[in-house]
């Protein structure tokens, strides 16, 4: 299993990025499919979910409105769009594929900052 995590960044508040995880080594189609994000000094934090036909999503209240989590079975990919960006955003953006192993990326570096 791999996933890599891309398109972090920094960011103006307000602000727009885009993030990617592009997943290999399982079948993506059949796997619900997460993102969490990590702070500075503070534990992993769960942001969305979308389930393998992309037909259900769910956001934390913190992100609920603003982000909007997507998939690409044919790509094997799965996105996190963030709009409206505010400075507690600021955080290690991890994808997440939730077995019993619970596999993540690397993460990809958002900062939000004037």
């Amino acid at each position: 299993v791999q996933l890599v995590e891309s398109g972090g960044g920094l960011v103006q508040p307000g602000g727009s990025l885009r993030l990617s995880c592009a997943a290999s080594g399982f079948a993506f189609s059949t796997y619900t499919m997460n993102w969490y994000r990590q702070a500075p000094g503070k534990g992993r934090e769960w942001v969305a979910r979308i389930t393998s036909t992309g037909g259900s999503t769910y956001y934390a209240d913190s992100v609920k409105g603003r982000f909007t989590i997507s998939r690409d079975n044919a790509k094997n990919t799965v996105w996190l769009q963030m709009n409206s960006l505010k400075p507690e955003d600021t955080a290690v953006y991890y994808c997440n594929l939730p077995t019993s192993q619970n596999y993540w990326g690397q993460g990809t570096q958002v900062t939000v900052s004037s």
